[in-house]
């Protein structure tokens, strides 16, 4: 098997300069001058698709390439299209997967390799991984894992078809299917009237980005700042130092100051937050961060 081109998104923006940045894999492909290499507006543009029809492939595989691709396109090599979509389909289609197994608590994540089709993520699935969710895992961790199992599935995929021994693709059941929306920056806005291991799972679902954040009291907002706090840890506080007066407070209450960082009311029990990044600052232990604010117990909110 040979790769006839590379096709990826155009350069964007990044870093404190704006300056514009490729892809890490054009950046690899050039780098190292492995294949031609297009990054279009389009895919489905004319031009790209002559640059494309040149290459004469004879599949094309897509993984993580943000563009629909249409009927010619997806036609134009003889063995057609396939896609590695990093979730155990029909479960996620879309496009945060990963982030949405985490905050989902389940136990099992895995890729899918389809035949693509003109619907999202609703080809027929021609194999299947699957790796285990650890209880500390987070996106960042967990992609990193499903990328190289993405890789050998894929591979593994493409031998087989090489070889004619691709077992017969198994359609998805539509009923089974769910989704996972593109995230944005507000989801990272944590939700105190919901369960501690909701929150705590939503928080490693969102590493490394959206992140999770809450709003420091009226009164501790420095001028012109909107006391916005991204949070960089959460520990569980157990049952049993549930203090009885904590359990009347409203969710997003701080239940105690002092220690490991602030403790805050949840829907059900607390969550202590270990470590904050205040608005324009680094990130600090808890500890740290109170010895700057003085927030009292039982009367401030967060969120």
């Amino acid at each position: 098997m040979k790769v006839a081109g590379l096709v990826t998104q155009p350069d964007r923006p990044a870093g404190r300069y704006r300056k514009l940045t490729p892809c890490p894999c054009k950046a690899y492909a050039s780098e190292r001058n492995i294949v031609d290499c297009i990054a279009p507006e389009n895919v489905n543009s004319p031009e790209a698709m002559d640059t494309i029809r040149a290459w004469k492939p004879d599949i094309a595989v897509v993984v993580a390439f943000g563009q629909f691709l249409k009927k010619p396109l997806l036609d134009l090599p003889p063995h057609g299209c396939i896609n590695c979509h990093f979730s155990l389909l029909p479960r996620y289609r879309g496009a945060s997967p990963v982030s949405a197994a985490i905050a989902a608590g389940d136990k099992l994540a895995g890729v899918s390799v389809i035949r693509m089709g003109e619907g999202m993520d609703d080809g027929p699935v021609l194999r299947q991984s699957v790796e285990p969710i650890y209880p500390e895992d987070n996106t960042e961790s967990l992609m990193d894992r499903l990328a190289i199992l993405g890789g050998v599935t894929l591979g593994k995929t493409l031998q087989l078809i090489d070889a004619g021994r691709l077992p017969p693709p198994v359609p998805q059941i539509p009923e089974e299917a769910t989704f996972a929306h593109k995230l944005k920056k507000t989801d990272g806005l944590i939700a105190w009237d919901s369960p501690s291991l909701a929150i705590e799972r939503r928080h490693r679902a969102f590493q490394p980005w959206p992140g999770s954040y809450t709003f420091l009291p009226m009164r501790f907002r420095k001028a012109n700042s909107t006391g916005r706090v991204v949070v960089g840890s959460i520990e569980f506080v157990p049952e049993a130092d549930m203090r009885p007066e904590w359990r009347s407070e409203l969710p997003g209450t701080v239940l105690a100051a002092d220690g490991r960082g602030p403790v805050v009311r949840t829907a059900d029990t607390a969550l202590r937050l270990a470590a904050l990044q205040p608005e324009g600052g680094r990130m600090l232990s808890g500890s740290e961060f109170l010895r700057g604010r003085q927030l009292k117990p039982l009367s401030d909110m967060l969120g």
